[in-house]
C-alpha cells in the first residue's frame, strides 16, 4: 500500500517505521508542511491508498475533513476531537469512503478494555471506581482518549450513573499509563495497563490501515481489532 503519514512526532514516527517494515511505501507529513490540512488537496492524495494521522485535536479535524472530501480512507489514532464525530461520521457516510478512529490502537489496551468492561459490574455491588492515567509532558490532551474509553465502559458495564472519576498526570516522557481501582469497605479491585513503548500503538495502526482497505463505513478500532 502507500501510506500516508500524518504527523512526525513520537508515535507518528514509529508508524512510519513500522509500516515501512510491512513493506508499505511511506511518506510522512509534518505539522509544518500541512499547516490546516493544506497540503491535502484531492491531487495530492490520488497517489495513496489511505492515511493514518496522529497528530493534534484540532489538526486531526482539519485531515479529516480533507481526507473525506477526498474520498480517501483514513486510520485516526488521535485523541481529544470526540466532540466532532457525529458530524465526520455523517461526512463519512455521505462520501462512502472508509474511516477507522480508536482511542488505543495497542492489542493489550483493547485486552484491557474488556477486562475492565467484566470489572465494571462491580459498581452494582457499592464499589466505587476510579481512574489513573499518566503521560509524557508534551501530550495535548487531558484525560486522555483511553482513559474516556475506560470510564465510558464503566459507567456502560456498571449499569448505573455513578462518577467515575479520572485523574490526569502528565510527566516525563511516560508512554502510557491507565490504571482502574474498585474500591469497597471490604477489599479493593486493582487493574493496571503500563505500555513500555509506542510500538503497540504503532503496529495496531498500520494492520488497521491494512484491515480498511477496499472498505466504507465508519468503524471503531475496539469495535474491530480482533478482524485484523
Amino acid at each position: 500500500m502507500n501510506l500516508l503519514i500524518l504527523g512526525r512526532g513520537k508515535t507518528g514516527s514509529v508508524v512510519a517505521e513500522v509500516a515501512r517494515q510491512r513493506r508499505h511505501h511511506v511518506r510522512v507529513l509534518s505539522a509544518a508542511e500541512n499547516s490546516n490540512a493544506s497540503a491535502l488537496t484531492p491531487d495530492a492524495l490520488a497517489t495513496f491508498d489511505a492515511a493514518i494521522d496522529f497528530t493534534t485535536p484540532a489538526a486531526a479535524v482539519a485531515n479529516a475533513e480533507a481526507c473525506i472530501r477526498a474520498r480517501k480512507n483514513l486510520v485516526v489514532g488521535t485523541t481529544g476531537w470526540s466532540d466532532q464525530l457525529p458530524r465526520l461520521r455523517e461526512m463519512v457516510l455521505s462520501a462512502k469512503t472508509g474511516f477507522l478512529y480508536g482511542s488505543n490502537f495497542s492489542i493489550g489496551v483493547n485486552l484491557f478494555f474488556e477486562i475492565v468492561a467484566t470489572a465494571g459490574a462491580a459498581l452494582k455491588y457499592d464499589y466505587q471506581g476510579q481512574i489513573f492515567e499518566r503521560h509524557h509532558a508534551q501530550k495535548k490532551d487531558a484525560p486522555s482518549g483511553t482513559a474516556i474509553t475506560l470510564q465510558k465502559i464503566v459507567r456502560e458495564s456498571g449499569g448505573q450513573e455513578k462518577e467515575v472519576e479520572i485523574v490526569s498526570f502528565r510527566e516525563g516522557d511516560v508512554v502510557g499509563m491507565h490504571e482502574i481501582t474498585f474500591d469497597s469497605l471490604n477489599d479493593r479491585i486493582y487493574l493496571c495497563h503500563d505500555a513500555k513503548s509506542r510500538r503497540g500503538f504503532a503496529e495496531g495502526a498500520v494492520r488497521a490501515a491494512e484491515w480498511l482497505a477496499g472498505k466504507t463505513g465508519f468503524y471503531e478500532f475496539r469495535n474491530v481489532w480482533r478482524d485484523l
